[in-house]
């Protein structure tokens, strides 16, 4: 499984419910093509060439053991029927890809052209020309239970094939295991992905509200999670929030200054933090006596304790608002988790003469042409390398993660390649026989910009509150909802405004490409009519409608 775009990749078409709903809807398909009496060509335009064409790359080689996949049974096919039409007069082995027009058909085997070109060298002249062979091939195709709904020979001697729905809906119910309304997958398919697996996204930062920026992370990390839980991998979601550090004491600091105990809010707490980060800035007394609250934090002064507790539950309480409309739910690994075993971990890159001291810091450098990764400050203090390297080593050692996934911005590629090159450097990856390797990743992605192609922030110039992006798009179908005359109880109602502005905030993200950033639209979002979460919802709804309708109906 490879990480690109998580808009234009082909893999994983088909997730949670409705990969059955895919085999219900192609098993009522066939039940209507028997009641009007309709061909199977005309079905198919309605279940469209672009779903058919999603199915059959799903169920191909990425997806399926490779003696298995669809591709391996259409090749087997037209070598049956090539060894079939030439009597064994000459030994090949046709090719056969994909079409490139989806209208033509699923595959295409041109080897006609070739073989008879062989033929004639050799002086045999049974067929007049490619054409003719191809359509002694065609006929010579077997049955393969169904496989083929057409087989045409176009041009000079392209053959083109189309998979029958039922064939298709037969492998997708031989693939998927259908449990609690998630597809699950076949041992078969998963046999080469790891049995465990962490993935770290999210992670907004305490005393402060979780804005548009932590949305592609989240949206794309869960992502990540279901697909590979699909597969059989036990997924650890770990949430590593910002609970620590510089800004702790500043806050708390500041807090205590003017006598503030309580009964505060999020917003609250993020208005305190920017009060008092102007006077660390510029107040060196302040500044001073900030540092040596963190120095009290660390060592688990009591009040101090006390007083962050509050703050991180606070935080916590919001953040998990948030996942519950996202329908998310994480296990929180905070930086205030890994400070017991950062020295341990420092010491182990430094016994390894990986990490060395360089003007009083700490520093791994990977080669002289790029700045070191510093690891502990030269006034002693942690910082995010010192955090990130502990994590690691206890996810890959504690936790005994075989693969480990990172979901966070581009900018912080270089940041992450250094982590993970020091944690190879330090055999941390590799079983002690040397059988089996951790396997790291960064999935980077693009920032979410306005409709005019700048950061998506406020009026004021503040970055978007999280919340009161995802309540917006619930408001909006909500609106729409009403509208339209709906006569669903205001209980259903609201729900279904839910459903569908969740929905629309997801697809809107994951429709486009990762790597890139990408221009956030409530109306492109929320379109009935363009390529949107909430087209598909009301399309499903329509043709779910329609075949309950005919289930109960005899057609002559």
């Amino acid at each position: 499984m490879a990480f690109g775009s998580v808009g234009a990749t082909r893999g994983l078409h088909l997730c949670g419910a409705h990969s059955s709903l895919a085999v219900n809807i192609t098993k009522k398909s066939n039940n209507l093509r028997r009641k009007f009496g309709l061909t199977p060509s005309t079905v198919d335009r309605e279940l469209g060439t672009r779903a058919r064409a999603a199915l059959g790359a799903y169920l191909d080689t990425d997806h399926c053991s490779s003696g298995n996949s669809l591709r391996a049974v259409v090749k087997t096919a037209f070598n049956e029927a090539a060894k079939a039409a030439l009597r064994g007069e000459i030994s090949v082995d046709v090719s056969v890809t994909e079409c490139s027009n989806p209208v033509n058909g699923d595959y295409q085997c041109n080897s006609a052209m070739s073989i008879y070109s062989e033929l004639k060298r050799q002086g045999n002249t049974r067929f007049t020309s490619p054409r003719s062979l191809a359509e002694t091939i065609v006929k010579e195709l077997p049955d393969n239970n169904g496989l083929f709904d057409d087989a045409s020979v176009a041009g000079p001697g392209f053959i083109n094939v189309s998979f029958s729905t039922p064939a298709l809906a037969s492998r997708v119910q031989m693939l998927i295991q259908d449990s609690d309304g998630k597809a699950s997958f076949a041992q078969s398919v998963s046999n080469s992905l790891p049995k465990r697996a962490v993935v770290d996204y999210s992670s907004p930062n305490i005393a402060k509200e979780m804005h548009v920026g932590h949305l592609r992370s989240t949206i794309i990390g869960e992502t990540i999670c279901r697909a590979l839980e699909s597969f059989g991998v036990e997924v650890v979601r770990l949430n590593h929030v910002g609970d620590w550090g510089t800004q702790f004491g500043m806050l708390l600091t500041h807090l205590e200054d003017n006598s503030k105990r309580g009964g505060y809010e999020i917003k609250d707490l993020q208005a305190f933090y920017k009060e008092s980060k102007i006077r660390f800035d510029e107040d060196e007394e302040f500044k001073e006596r900030s540092q040596l609250a963190v120095v009290k934090l660390q060592s688990g002064d009591p009040v101090i304790i006390r007083m962050w507790r509050e703050i991180c539950e606070i935080s916590r309480k919001d953040f998990e608002d948030i996942y519950k409309m996202l329908g998310i739910s994480l296990t929180e690994r905070g930086e205030s988790y890994y400070n017991d075993v950062i020295p341990i971990v420092l010491n182990d890159l430094v016994n390894k003469n990986i990490a060395i001291e360089s003007d009083g810091a700490l520093c791994i450098f990977e080669n002289e042409d790029e700045p070191p990764l510093i690891c502990r400050k030269s006034d002693g203090g942690f910082n995010y390398a010192s955090t990130d390297l502990a994590a690691l080593w206890q996810r890959v050692t504690k936790l005994k993660a075989e693969w480990v996934i990172y979901v966070t911005d581009i900018g912080q590629r270089k940041h992450f390649e250094a982590v993970f090159n020091a944690a190879k450097r330090a055999g941390w990856l590799t079983s002690s026989d040397e059988t089996k390797s951790v396997r790291l990743d960064h999935v980077g992605f693009g920032i979410v910009l306005d409709e005019n192609g700048k950061r998506f922030r406020t009026r004021s110039g503040e970055t978007v509150p999280l919340k009161a992006l995802l309540y917006e798009a619930q408001a909006r179908c909500l609106k729409t909802l009403q509208a339209r005359g709906s006569n669903l109880s205001v209980d259903d109602m609201e729900e279904a405004a839910r459903i569908m502005g969740m929905a629309a905030v997801k697809y809107a993200d994951l429709q486009n490409n990762r790597l890139t950033n990408y221009s956030f639209s409530y109306d492109r979002m929320l379109d009935m009519k363009g390529n949107t979460a909430v087209y598909l919802l009301y399309t499903h709804t329509r043709v779910s409608s329609i075949l309950c309708r005919a289930e109960d109906k005899v057609y002559k």
